[in-house]
């Protein structure tokens, strides 16, 4: 009888707090709770253009280097790299002296064996290869590796079914697709729920904008950064690439940053 008592008391005790609690808290946690909500889906990744198809991306406190090339110096103010991750063998974006230089110590880099296979002993050590449709978890980031090649039989030579990894990563419920040197695949015409995407659109070496815009309108990302558009014959017309998502599929945003700073310098 007694502990039934001491029962009974302990649970009056709790509800009361608990009442007291929402009268003198009021709204204030729902408050806070969208204040979260709103900071994560506003500013949770950054992308910060170095030029071409390098990218560093700045996701909560994790840095990612995306094809660090063009060498050290350009990599100088910015935050030091949790995670490398490379796309393929060609030089805009791979280059050893610029991996080597950065001095990233013990920092992962990710990439398909065919990029291991390029690099010297001192940096292939920190390589974890990666394979078309593999997964991996790395520092709280599921990451995803996505094919990337030419459909275009004239093109087929530059960007071989199997060599090269576009990414997908994931964190906290956030999709971010680099897409690396591709054409318009089915494998990312499939891809779901992304929240940002780098879409590549240069000849002859990937794809023209039409198509680049009609991959983008089917899958849908909420944000889209046309990246990697200098070719043969200069830059791809990136204005025209954002009038056809617009006007296929006025949800996805397109964002034109400055990937060629340095023409801006000339």
């Amino acid at each position: 009888m007694k502990r039934l008592s001491l029962l009974l008391f302990a649970g009056f005790i709790i509800v009361g707090c608990r009442n007291n609690s929402e009268e003198t808290d009021g709204t204030v946690p729902q408050e806070e709770a969208a204040a979260a909500r709103d900071t994560m889906e506003t500013a949770q990744i950054d992308i910060q253009p170095v030029s071409h198809a390098s990218a560093v991306i700045k996701w909560n406190n994790t840095t990612i280097y995306v094809d660090p090339v063009g060498g050290a110096e350009a990599y100088a103010e910015k935050d030091s790299a949790d995670i490398v991750l490379i796309t393929d063998i060609h030089g805009d974006h791979l280059n050893p002296e610029t991996l080597g230089n950065l001095k990233i110590g013990n920092v992962m880099i990710i990439a398909p064996q065919a990029v291991k296979d390029q690099l010297p002993d001192s940096l292939a050590t920190k390589v974890r290869v990666m394979n078309n449709g593999e997964k991996r978890n790395e520092l709280g980031f599921s990451i995803e590796a996505i094919p990337m090649y030419n459909l275009r039989e004239e093109a087929k030579q530059f960007h071989p079914k199997g060599r090269g990894n576009g990414y997908v990563l994931e964190n906290e419920g956030k999709r971010l697709y680099i897409a690396g040197d591709t054409e318009d695949i089915p494998e990312m015409r499939n891809l779901k729920d992304i929240d940002i995407a780098l879409v590549p659109m240069n000849l002859p070496y990937t794809m023209p904008v039409e198509k680049a815009a009609e991959a983008v309108i089917e899958f849908g990302p909420d944000k889209v950064y046309p990246y990697h558009f200098r070719g043969q014959d200069g830059k791809a017309d990136v204005n025209r690439f954002k009038q056809l998502v617009n006007e296929g599929n006025d949800d996805v945003e397109v964002i034109l940053a400055n990937w060629y700073p340095e023409d801006a310098q000339e």
